[in-house]
């Protein structure tokens, strides 16, 4: 018998998402972290909330996240608290009203839209808010005594804010990616004056109803690796630790964006940098993305820190312990004063040997120093070794760990770029701290190779060894 099932369609390829990706972010200054997660969330079909002061390209964005989806209606408000219900659901339907059913003319509004956007989304009465949150919630809608299955594929909502009132946060909780936008900074702020005001270009290929289909059967069969799921109990105990703890529903939904971002990729499993998110999806408020962007990199990653404080200690303990060896003066029985006595008596203190004066002066100031054993060199010397073994293991373990992350996030779409060359600048620059410590290192390993040396004894033992543990000022 033949197979009367129909074929699978192929996932978006990776050149179609990020041609979608460039036409959504085209004229769009510092805007490639809202651009991504816009797309990636309504790919998986999630709201986004964008939270920034008026003139911040957010209208702009819905706009063109509209575009990306093929075949689908929009829908764009503005809300106040004297809006009404007819303006995002329809009038009521007088027809309906003859027959005693009370049903509203929903086409061409919010039950009909597959992108929509709700500006000062929050400032809605509560008649229009319960109403939202089974619409956003289900994809579903109550019209009169029915309850109907609508296209939408996602909400975008816009505040200038963080709603205060308690009464709203179960609403403010169907949005899983709330993204700050703020207005340009200096960087790009010549840039924004200099913009030409052009429409974005048309989308070459957007997204069918068949690809997001693709997408979500991909995206199902995407398994959680064991770094994933290790970074989200830190995380869990992190946001804990804040009392600021994800519900169950926000767990659950993030790790489908997770997915989804991971299958769009062509990839199997998540793995810790698919926590990049974190700041747009667990943050309670604007003020919590930080911490939660620091938390990705030092404890989700594991990255270097920007300083490395044992190190710094250790090489500051041998360069002082260089600098009094340097300086100690020689011990008794040093017959260097008589030999500078001597050098003046036989002359070499007239003004016509001055240049055989400074010679003498300065084979004489070394003669002045301390000599040390060569048991007491190699003593040094071994230990600074040490240390910078231990440093050229961390400089190789660093930089190996730079070439892999480089290639791992090189064919990702979703992560931001600034944030890739971030996590790529955090360890360069931790590489920079150990390769200008290896340097003080080595001058160090120098100077005690360089110490005088004294005629060996049958009693000579090495020194203690330099305290690399002790707080130097």
């Amino acid at each position: 018998m033949a197979n009367t099932h129909p074929p699978a369609t192929a996932l978006p390829t990776p050149d179609r998402l990020r041609a979608l990706l460039a036409s959504m972010g085209h004229g769009l200054l510092e805007r490639d972290a809202a651009v991504r997660l816009a797309l990636l969330a309504a790919l998986a079909g999630e709201h986004v909330l964008l939270i920034g002061p008026p003139g911040t390209a957010k209208s702009a964005l819905a706009r063109r996240l509209h575009g990306a989806f093929a075949g689908v209606r929009w829908f764009e408000r503005l809300l106040t608290r004297f809006s009404t219900p007819e303006e995002l659901f329809g009038p009521l339907s007088l027809k309906a009203l003859e027959e005693d059913r009370y049903e509203r003319q929903v086409d061409g509004f919010l039950p009909t839209a597959g992108i929509a956007f709700l500006d000062e989304v929050f400032k809605a009465n509560s008649a229009i808010l319960n109403a939202l949150l089974t619409l956003l919630n289900e994809r579903e809608f109550d019209n009169g005594t029915q309850r109907t299955r609508t296209p939408l594929v996602a909400v975008v909502g816009a505040s200038n804010e963080v709603p205060s009132d308690e009464a709203l946060h179960a609403f403010y909780d169907r949005f899983l990616v709330r993204v700050p936008v703020a207005p340009v900074g200096d960087k790009a702020f010549a840039a924004l004056l200099q913009l030409n005001e052009t429409a974005a270009p048309a989308p070459a290929q957007p997204l069918t109803q068949a690809d997001c289909a693709a997408v979500a059967t991909a995206a199902a069969q995407v398994a959680l690796g064991d770094d994933f799921v290790r970074g989200c109990h830190a995380l869990r105990q992190f946001l804990a630790s804040r009392q600021q703890p994800l519900s169950d529903r926000r767990w659950r939904q993030w790790v489908g964006l997770a997915r989804t971002g991971a299958a769009s990729e062509g990839r199997a499993v998540l793995d810790a940098h698919d926590l990049w998110s974190a700041p747009f999806v667990a943050a309670a408020t604007p003020e919590d993305a930080a911490p939660l962007a620091e938390w990705f990199v030092h404890t989700g990653l594991a990255l270097p820190p920007s300083q490395a404080p044992w190190l710094e200690r250790a090489v500051q303990a041998f360069e002082k312990q260089l600098e009094v060896e340097q300086a100690a003066p020689a011990e008794d029985g040093d017959d260097s004063a008589g030999k500078l006595a001597l050098a003046k008596s036989i002359g070499l203190g007239q003004e016509d040997d001055v240049g055989l004066l400074r010679i003498a002066s300065k084979q004489l100031e070394q003669n002045l120093r301390r000599r040390f054993s060569a048991v007491h060199v190699a003593a040094r010397v071994a230990q600074v070794a040490a240390i910078e073994a231990r440093l050229d293991d961390e400089q190789s373990q660093w930089q190996q760990r730079l070439t892999e992350q480089q290639a791992l996030l090189a064919p990702r779409l979703w992560m931001p770029p600034g944030l890739v060359d971030g996590l790529h600048a955090r360890i360069q620059a931790a590489l920079d701290l150990l390769q200008g410590l290896a340097a003080r290192l080595a001058a160090a390993r120098a100077g005690f190779e360089a110490l005088p040396l004294r005629e060996a004894t049958q009693d000579e033992s090495a020194p203690a060894p330099v305290d690399l543990e002790a707080t130097l000022p």
